[in-house]
């Protein structure tokens, strides 16, 4: 019995280390050409500005059309799957293929051919509407991609999900800085004809000038283009599976489900939908944040826009004028939005894994294991997010410096931002522990409770001058702890928690603070020492003063005795760790 249940323990944590790493993968290649561009001459905050906009309202449709598509099938055909029906899991495979075809193909074609009428009238972001219209092919790929995934985590292989990711994340990278800088090149037979074939702007003349609007585009082109390439690894992964697919099939011991296709989509509908309205009261939230940003600032700053690039303030300004600042600063707020995710990433990994993880052991009645996997997912959320959230708050700047060198403002809103990140990781994890155990709508009704404070705070906040678009920020905090308040006290009647207030709040808070003081005294001492000026000087004290934060945080964590010998030993080659600290005189 031990030996299964460690085989089960290596599973899940080999699968989450699966996950996690080719989430790291795609996130620092996000960064990397977000970076890139970001810095190219005549993007900067416009385009992000640009960018975000069109980004967020395709999230909606993607959202309503596949974000709950993995978990809802992998949920589905591990449970089938556990009870040896791998002719049922199938059945739910290839009826969802169908179902979700459609859906993603109507949602690509709402995208493209509503681009203009949301930019103008919903987002009030004239310009937006390139950037929807590059996106729209995506919806589709990413709608039957999702079903290919969602159908190998059930049967427990995360490699389709994570390899797919990491493949797609490398394309969009590089096809997203090409077609950039082919944008602003001075090749004008090319730029002639990426004007000539998307007449996305009149002059077609071949001058290094671009609109930010049109290089936004043709940024998120890229991600059409990878998309495509994802789908075809999935299918050819799949192709290669098939043979082992089709004798699990037949040796499938149980009779496999009755129902007709009808009923059968109906009842994916009906999962996949309750798992969706999370991520879609999300995207709808982050569409009516922008719509109130764009219009809180309008009124901010009717009298008066503030100074930029040393001019004077401009008085009394125009109504494009006011456009052209609200773009701004939503592209300040979407550089800090780049950075936000990515600690999100290490965190992603348990919330996916979770999800079949859970299922399986409550189809087999085993309680207790859903219960474990939860509490050891919970306290390795806090321990990943917590250090990530402080070493954002004192090295914003210094962070913003290197990475947005040409466009360095915001790192302010960076740090406030990063207090939500705390709660938002941990409401990943209790989303998939939720889901999991079939509460599928209590996620929904803690974010969708979390935006109705933050609409209506970002109403209030933002219409004030002296807050502006800091107020989106102070709202995302209070968004972000409302959903994690009710899905905590929501989980932990069903699923019992081992929680206990020292070890998963008191003494990793300790560690961090320690950590994040030694972050910035030991960056504000290296920049001095080196000149205190220069790209140079901040890089190497950054990432001089990030190593020695990490190393004070991990010694702390093991002087502290936060994690037991037996949350050690369920790591990845976690007796091997077990081995190397105990060597360093810990755990005796």
């Amino acid at each position: 019995m031990n030996k299964i249940n460690e085989k089960k323990t290596y599973s899940f944590m080999g699968n989450v280390a699966i996950i996690l790493f080719a989430q790291i993968m795609v996130k620092i290649l996000g960064l990397v050409y977000r970076m890139v561009i970001t810095n190219i001459d005549g993007f900067g905050d416009a385009g992000n500005g640009f960018y975000n906009a069109g980004f967020q309202v395709y999230t909606v449709l993607l959202a309503i059309s596949s974000v709950g598509i993995p978990n809802a099938i992998a949920k589905m055909v591990a449970e089938r799957a556990t009870l040896g029906d791998y002719r049922s899991a199938h059945r739910i495979f290839k009826t969802a293929f169908l179902l979700f075809s459609v859906i993603g193909f109507v949602c690509a074609a709402i995208l493209y051919l509503g681009a203009d009428f949301i930019a103008v009238h919903i987002v009030k972001m004239d310009g937006a509407q390139y950037v929807m219209r590059a996106l729209a092919p995506s919806i589709f790929f990413v709608c039957i991609s999702s079903v290919i995934r969602g159908y190998f985590q059930g049967l427990n292989d995360m490699k389709a999900t994570s390899l797919s990711q990491m493949l797609e994340q490398f394309f969009k990278c590089g096809l997203t800085i090409v077609l950039v800088l082919l944008t602003v090149g001075t090749m004008p037979s090319i730029m002639a004809f990426f004007t000539k074939v998307t007449m996305l702007y009149n002059d077609a003349t071949g001058s290094s000038s671009t609109p930010p609007e049109i290089m936004a585009a043709w940024a998120n082109a890229a991600s059409s283009l990878s998309t495509m390439i994802s789908f075809a690894y999935l299918a050819v992964f799949y192709m290669r599976r098939k043979k082992g697919i089709e004798e699990q099939i037949r040796q499938s011991a149980v009779a496999e489900l009755k129902s007709s296709t009808g009923k059968l989509m109906k009842s994916i509908l009906m999962l996949s939908i309750p798992i969706s309205l999370a991520s879609i009261i999300t995207a709808v939230n982050r569409v009516i944040d922008l719509a109130t940003i764009t219009r809180g600032i309008e009124a901010a700053f009717t009298a008066m826009i503030p100074a930029r690039g040393g001019a004077a303030a401009i008085l009394n300004p125009t109504a494009a004028q006011l456009n052209d600042e609200a773009v701004a600063l939503s592209g300040m707020l979407s550089k800090s939005d780049t950075l936000f995710n990515m600690p999100l990433a290490l965190n992603i990994a348990f919330a996916t894994v979770l999800v079949p993880s859970i299922a399986g052991a409550l189809a087999r009645g085993d309680k207790k294991e859903a219960s474990s996997k939860t509490s050891y997912s919970f306290l390795i959320s806090i321990l990943l997010i917590l250090p990530c959230a402080i070493g954002y708050i004192v090295m914003a700047q210094p962070i913003y410096n290197i990475i947005y060198p040409a466009a360095s403002e915001g790192a302010d809103l960076l740090a406030i931002m990063s207090v939500s990140l705390i709660f938002s990781a941990l409401t990943q994890t209790l989303t998939g522990a939720l889901q999991g155990i079939g509460k599928v709508y209590v996620p929904a009704i803690g974010i969708l409770a979390g935006c109705v404070c933050k609409v209506a705070l970002n109403l209030t906040l933002i219409r004030i001058p002296s807050i502006n678009i800091y107020g989106a920020a102070i709202s995302s905090i209070v968004c972000q702890l409302v959903a994690f308040l009710v899905n905590f006290f929501v989980l932990i009647r069903y699923i019992p928690l081992h929680f206990t207030f020292m070890k998963y709040v008191a003494k990793p808070l300790i560690a961090g603070i320690i950590m994040g003081g030694a972050a910035f005294i030991s960056y504000r001492l290296l920049f001095s020492l080196m000149g205190g000026a220069g790209y140079i000087a901040n890089l190497a004290a950054s990432l001089i003063a990030i190593a020695i934060a990490a190393a004070v945080y991990v010694i702390l964590i093991l002087a502290l005795k936060i994690m037991s010998k037996n949350d050690i030993l369920l790591l990845p080659a976690g007796d091997k760790i077990y081995r190397a600290v105990r060597k360093l005189g810990f755990y005796k």
